[in-house]
């Protein structure tokens, strides 16, 4: 499997994502710059986090219009696998590929720390390896996550279990002062309706070797793997 990671001007994980990808879970992996247009040769596309283009106006709202992103619009209609991670999810939810807005997290501080993901939907190509109610250790790095979407929107990702992760304690009960940023209902990570395009505020690929104090992030990544294995021995 091949997977791109995106690099915009600003963006400080692609070395991360990259590292993820090739040494955690050792497969191909290439660097995809924001004027790039040719994704053809991917099986899956990570947008890695940072603060692309410095997040002026509001986060990812320029780089959602740089080239790649229309790549990767076409893409995820093909039914491409599309990750974005942190600044990635901000992307997405600009570009209108996911529902939603990230805004200034509520107390209005930079959070990095460490947090735990309860799994909500284990039957997504993100989440295949992970149990129902998983509980998973992972970073968080933000100023901006704190994830909001009208009651509508908010309806329908629950009735479709667009739901990937909410932020919940050690015990997996998800509890407002487990949120870092004040998401509604501790949501940190949601899916398309399609179910092929996630975002999340986490950073998995900072959580892939136990050094690092947990290697939990792993479980979306080969998740990943798993799933565009098993789809290419059945074309």
């Amino acid at each position: 499997m091949r997977f791109g990671v995106t690099v915009f001007p600003g963006t400080n994980c692609e070395m991360d994502t990259f590292y993820a990808i090739r040494e955690a879970i050792g497969e191909q992996a290439d660097y995809v710059w924001h004027q790039d247009r040719d994704l053809s040769h991917y099986d899956a596309i990570l947008i890695a986090g940072g603060f692309s283009y410095g997040d002026y106006l509001r986060t990812g709202a320029i780089a959602r219009f740089a080239p790649v992103m229309d790549a990767i619009a076409e893409f995820a209609a093909k039914g491409g696998l599309v990750l974005g991670i942190c600044n990635g999810f901000q992307i997405l939810t600009e570009a209108g590929l996911l529902p939603g807005a990230l805004q200034r997290n509520a107390h209005l501080k930079f959070r990095c720390s460490w947090v735990h993901l309860r799994v909500e939907n284990a039957d997504t190509p993100f989440t295949g390896g992970c149990r129902p109610g998983q509980v998973l250790r992972i970073p968080v790095n933000h100023g901006e996550g704190n994830y909001f979407a009208d009651p509508d929107t908010l309806r329908e990702l629950n009735e479709n279990n667009q739901i990937l992760f909410r932020y919940c304690t050690a015990d997996g009960e998800v509890t407002p002062e487990a949120s870092p940023n004040g998401s509604l209902e501790n949501i940190a990570g949601i899916i398309n309706k399609a179910g092929n395009v996630a975002g999340m505020m986490p950073h998995p690929e900072r959580a892939c070797e136990p050094i690092l104090g947990s290697a939990d992030g792993r479980y979306l990544l080969t998740s990943m793997v798993n799933y565009l294995t098993g789809r290419a021995s059945h074309v």
